[in-house]
């Protein structure tokens, strides 16, 4: 198998920064939309007799006008709590509570009603979004320490890409941002980079070896080399996460979600993007393998 990636590196590059605008566009305008876990709100748990369906624990609550309400089983399917946006008091548990009985054809009781409070929702964003450029930057040492500059450049750009566009649907879709999305956005920059970097090794490697092939074949053919373990590892992976996905439960549906977009964005900039942009960066065989130092002459007589 030889397949011409590099012959598509015009349109893949129009494609990523397509895609990386919209992105960007709807970050501006719509934002994310944020979890209990970073707005703060009132967070109440309760303990049927007979495990209820969610959906109709849900409908019960939207009938009672409660807003941003996520059900989820904890720990036991008899075990729910509810998140939601209502401002806390002192009653909100019991008026709950009364929602959930439905005029006393369901056997629920209240286990605890606390307010989970705003301004730790602004540090953890605060300090997630330091995280993940922490990360970043992190990466761009390292690739630069372990291979060359370029390659550091080429990687950092190609995580930045993979997280803008993953964090871009998640605005655009309106899907819900909590803390576990935010430990799937850093496991899918620690995902990507491994790809990144298997890519990287390899061109690195071939660069050494075939020393007439220009730079263009010479990244087809690693990639092409490298792309049975990339298919099978992200194809692995996917499964996982599809399974999780769908039979995972609520309380790990947006996790599985993140990491689904991912790995499909991942590997698909490990594949065009980072090497497109070595590429654009005009890399060449001398900036990886030193030049010979030229022999001193010996000016005695």
């Amino acid at each position: 198998m030889n397949i011409k990636f590099m012959a598509m590196r015009k349109i893949v590059a129009m494609f990523s920064m397509a895609l990386v605008l919209i992105s960007l566009g709807s970050l501006a305008v719509k934002g994310l939309k944020f979890g209990l876990d970073f707005t703060g709100g009132s967070l109440i748990e309760v303990q049927y007799s007979v495990a209820p369906q969610l959906d109709d624990v849900r409908t019960l609550l939207a009938d009672g006008d409660y807003s941003d309400v996520t059900v989820q089983n904890f720990g036991s399917s008899t075990d729910v709590v509810v998140r939601m946006g209502n401002a806390y008091t002192p009653t909100l548990g019991d008026e709950v509570l009364s929602t959930l009985r439905n005029n006393g054809d369901v056997d629920v009781e209240l286990m605890r009603s606390e307010y989970v409070g705003g301004q730790v929702g602004e540090e953890l964003r605060e300090q997630g979004g330091l995280g993940m450029l922490l990360a970043l930057v992190i990466v761009m040492v390292y690739v630069a320490v372990r291979f060359q500059f370029k390659f550091s450049v080429a990687s950092v750009v190609a995580l930045a890409h993979d997280v803008i566009i993953t964090l871009g649907i998640f605005s655009l879709f309106d899907f819900e941002f909590d803390l576990t999305v935010l430990a799937a956005i850093l496991a899918v920059i620690g995902y990507s980079l491994n790809d990144t970097i298997v890519v990287c090794d390899r061109i690195r490697e071939n660069f050494r070896i075939m020393r007439d092939t220009p730079p263009t074949e010479l990244i087809n053919d690693s990639i092409n080399q490298t792309l049975d373990r990339t298919i099978i590892t992200s194809m692995t992976t996917l499964f996982v996460l599809l399974v999780l996905f769908f039979y995972g439960g609520e309380s790990i549906h947006n996790f599985s979600l993140a990491l689904l977009i991912g790995v499909l964005i991942g590997t698909y900039s490990s594949i065009f993007v980072a090497a497109n942009l070595l590429l654009a960066q005009n890399i060449t065989r001398e900036d990886l393998v030193p030049a010979p130092k030229e022999e001193l002459e010996d000016d005695m007589p």
